[in-house]
């Protein structure tokens, strides 16, 4: 019997981050969970192409732009089911089984609880609002996404949008979807650099124009500025 699960991961320049995501990939491997591994480039000037190549992934190419690069990128798995990963997000010890047993008992999407690679106050109060607004029904990208591909082909698959790809798939999943008891440890990079309040109004700020109808293109240039 074939594997069931490919593996998606969205790229640009992400060379530092590879081998930390694809490190903790081989747990699924090792348990002949994993079909494939499917990287997505945007255009990277890096060598992100090759050190993906290296590890044993599939390397498409098309335009920048998350939510076009994962549609590239799930139209090429052959998975039953698909697990979508950022570049920068590890998966804790364990979540291998975890995915096995809910790809055996159920057919809802799962995410993962989010946890940062940085511990104190700050980052446990930002991951505990995201886990929070997650159960409310709202998970980022960055929490992973496992997804049957019936279910994906049913609600449209992802938008090709910029900004807020995830957001508007979580929409159209409804209540077809979990959280999973499994972690994923995400880059604090941009928090740390931006700074971790700053950051996360400034996520707020740009989720509430959304829902109140501003482009998704409009506010990727605004975000880039």
């Amino acid at each position: 019997m074939r594997a069931k699960l490919s593996v998606v991961v969205p790229t640009l320049n992400a060379e530092p981050a590879l081998a930390g995501c694809f490190a903790a990939l081989m747990e699924g491997l090792d348990a002949g969970l994993i079909r494939e591994l499917i990287v997505s480039d945007g255009g990277s000037h890096d060598a992100t192409g090759a050190v993906a190549q290296a590890w044993g992934a599939d390397v498409i190419h098309g335009p920048a732009g998350r939510g076009g690069q994962l549609r590239r990128g799930v139209a090429e798995a052959r998975g039953d089911w698909i697990l979508i990963l950022h570049a920068d997000t590890v998966l804790s010890a364990g979540w291998a089984e975890t995915v096995r047993h809910h790809i055996e008992n159920d057919t809802r999407a799962g995410w993962f609880r989010l946890a940062f690679d940085q511990r104190g106050i700050a980052a446990g109060l930002v991951a505990g609002w995201a886990n929070l607004r997650s159960g409310l029904g709202l998970p980022y990208g960055d929490q992973g996404l496992l997804i049957s591909r019936a279910l994906y082909d049913e609600i449209g698959g992802y938008p090709d949008q910029p900004l807020m790809e995830d957001v508007a798939l979580a929409r159209k999943l409804g209540a077809q979807k979990v959280g999973l008891d499994a972690v994923a440890v995400t880059s604090a990079a941009k928090y740390r650099r931006q700074g971790w309040f700053r950051r996360g109004g400034r996520n707020l700020w740009t989720l509430a124009r959304y829902f109140a109808g501003a482009s998704p293109d409009w506010l990727a240039d605004a975000y880039r500025r």
